[in-house]
């Protein structure tokens, strides 16, 4: 899935779709703008600039604000993205919580819910949906004809990883199809991506996010998942399953065998917290100032930035990113210690180049945010599939 394309456009007779997404997609990043401006950047001629943003008018995506004045000759028309034109919603099942989002045209998120709920059935996930959607839709000024669809993130083996607590009959989300499953209750178009390259997308589309080229997502969950954003483009492999950091043996773990979401992971920390005599009822408890509680998570940072120096070693030398981002469910306080405490660390290791490690843009709601963006992406916005629909590939 292409993340962020060059904003050129194409002249080719059949390419007029992926002309009319590459405005829209021009319109959206800059806020306001000029038809005369959309054919510098694009590229392409003032009469096709004219008769895209007009189609875009007449289909309630684009606005005019009125006429831009202070230069010489007649005032240009300043054009904006229309929020309302249309919607979409991102829905992220994980293993210890399912959230719900909706974000508009301008990427915005207009409403969201997030229920804490330990290993979810499919059942489960259907209820909780029929329960929220109504108050979802109302709290966001929804108009469900306007829905484009609906994007899901979920980890990789939702039903098959083995993690700490996992009850009987889990397994069988393995089996599950998502838009089956959800028909009844989302009656729009289904998409299904994995929860962190979902994460990396709506980093990728967030504020700032288009202003890295590459990328490496670490997405600290129930799990523990990576995502690889490689000149604007995510990079997924030949087998779908780039990125799956939380995979890598791990010889120093907590036991023979362990892996590196063994240590980093929420499902770790909770195991720690129950074996000092706590729990965890709610996240942002992870900062409360008790003896036991600071000490626990003093150590898990200490130990999560040991299991994570050396695959992101392999990260930056072989894939020199921008930047490494870390994402999730932990507060942004624990994130902003875990990446100090690990751009620190890999500056002590010999590489070739130096790396940043920072708090991503959008952490906690980023796959759900990143899966709402994915309808957008199917039916408005550019991506490399559509050049591929219209039979051939431009050089832009």
């Amino acid at each position: 899935m292409r993340l962020a394309v060059s904003l050129s456009g194409t002249n080719l007779a059949r390419a007029s779709d992926y002309n009319q997404r590459i405005v829209l997609q021009a319109i959206r990043l800059s806020g306001e703008t000029t038809r005369i401006a959309l054919a510098q950047q694009t590229g392409l001629t003032p009469p096709t600039i004219a008769n895209i943003t007009t189609r875009l008018e007449d289909m309630g995506l684009v606005a005019q604000l009125g006429r831009k004045h202070g230069g010489r000759g007649q005032p240009a028309l300043r054009l904006a993205i229309h929020p309302d034109g249309a919607f979409a919603i991102g829905l992220n099942v994980d293993r210890d919580h399912i959230t719900l989002v909706t974000l508009d045209l301008a990427g915005d998120v207009r409403s969201r819910v997030t229920r804490e709920v330990r290993f979810a059935l499919p059942e489960d996930v259907v209820s909780i949906i029929a329960e929220e959607l109504g108050g979802l839709l109302a709290a966001g000024g929804v108009d469900p004809d306007r829905v484009l669809g609906v994007g899901v993130a979920r980890p990789d083996d939702l039903g098959g990883i083995t993690l700490p607590h996992k009850p009987r009959g889990y397994e069988r989300w393995s089996a599950v199809d998502f838009a089956s499953l959800l028909k009844d209750v989302l009656p729009w178009p289904v998409h299904v991506d994995n929860d962190a390259a979902a994460a990396a997308l709506g980093e990728a589309q967030g504020v700032g996010g288009q202003d890295r080229a590459s990328f490496f997502y670490v997405l600290i969950t129930a799990g523990l998942g990576g995502g690889p954003v490689i000149d604007g483009s995510y990079y997924r492999g030949a087998r779908l399953r780039s990125g799956e950091i939380g995979l890598l043996p791990d010889p120093a773990g907590p036991f023979p065998g362990a892996l590196v979401q063994d240590t980093v992971s929420l499902s770790a920390i909770e195991e720690r917290l129950e074996q000092a005599g706590r729990s965890l009822e709610r996240l942002d408890d992870l900062l409360a100032l008790d003896p036991v509680m600071a000490t626990t998570v003093d150590q898990w940072i200490a130990d999560a930035t040991r299991a994570l120096t050396a695959p992101l070693v392999a990260v930056t030398c072989l894939l020199d990113p921008d930047a490494i981002l870390i994402g999730g469910r932990l507060p942004v306080p624990l994130i902003e210690r875990l990446s100090a405490r690990i751009e620190a660390a890999l500056a002590q290791v010999p590489m070739p180049v130096r790396v940043p490690v920072q708090p991503a843009q959008m952490a906690s709601d980023a796959p759900a945010i990143g899966a709402a963006i994915l309808p957008f992406l199917d039916q408005l916005l550019p991506s490399d599939a559509i050049l591929m629909q219209a039979g051939r590939v431009p050089a832009i």
